[in-house]
């Protein structure tokens, strides 16, 4: 991907915007966070979770954090145990924790403490269709979205799913952080093209931090 194909957005907050793209922010601890999301998923395995309609999602996911996202027939949520296995979530590794802080504080959102990590395994030709963040109850806190492995194109939409969506290329190392009066902004992710990265193959792996608690 080339950049100048893009739209982009900005480095530093602009209101209304409220989003920026820190770009090779995770780069010095990519290797970590790989190995932390390995020691994540060795507890709580990726899963492909079920929407309350019955679909199955293309995206593979599990949780680390005092709470976790999920989703079946029963609705959208935030619980404290994996489904799966009874269990409580993972811890959040340190390294998590302290990118998500130091990310928020550079883009204008100093004191963010995370409770609940996404972590989304996508391949090549899956995708994530537009949505808000919305099951968290308290919108005051930002989202921190961390991109490793293969290229994506995030979506940027505005307040209304029809609303035209800014096409955002992301790299391995690309940080996103929005909140503010963006923070129920419609995003999402286009069908990923076949790449292959030297540390995930043919995968992406993202992160997302939330306070959801």
């Amino acid at each position: 991907m080339t950049l100048g194909l893009f739209d982009d957005l900005p480095a530093t907050p602009q209101a209304p915007e409220c989003a920026v793209v820190l770009r090779g922010l995770a780069l010095p601890q990519a290797a970590a966070l790989l190995q932390a999301v390995d020691a994540v998923t060795a507890q709580a395995p990726f899963r492909h979770l079920i929407t309350p309609g019955g679909q199955r999602m293309s995206v593979a996911m599990t949780n680390s954090g005092a709470l976790g996202w999920i989703s079946d027939r029963g609705g959208y949520r935030y619980g404290s145990t994996d489904p799966t296995t009874g269990l409580p979530w993972p811890s959040m590794p340190a390294v998590f924790r302290q990118l998500a802080h130091d990310a928020a504080e550079a883009a204008g959102y100093p004191g963010f403490a995370p409770d609940a990590c996404l972590i989304n395994r996508y391949e090549c030709g899956t995708r994530l269709s537009l949505h808000q963040d919305r099951d968290e109850g308290n919108y005051d806190h930002p989202i921190v979205s961390v991109s490793l492995g293969i290229p994506a194109i995030f979506l940027w939409g505005g307040s209304e799913r029809a609303d035209k969506a800014r096409r955002v290329g992301l790299w391995h190392g690309d940080v996103v952080v929005w909140g503010g009066p963006a923070r129920l902004r419609f995003h999402g992710v286009r069908p990923l093209a076949e790449a292959t990265h030297a540390m995930t193959g043919a995968l992406r792996i993202n992160l997302t931090f939330r306070k959801a608690g």
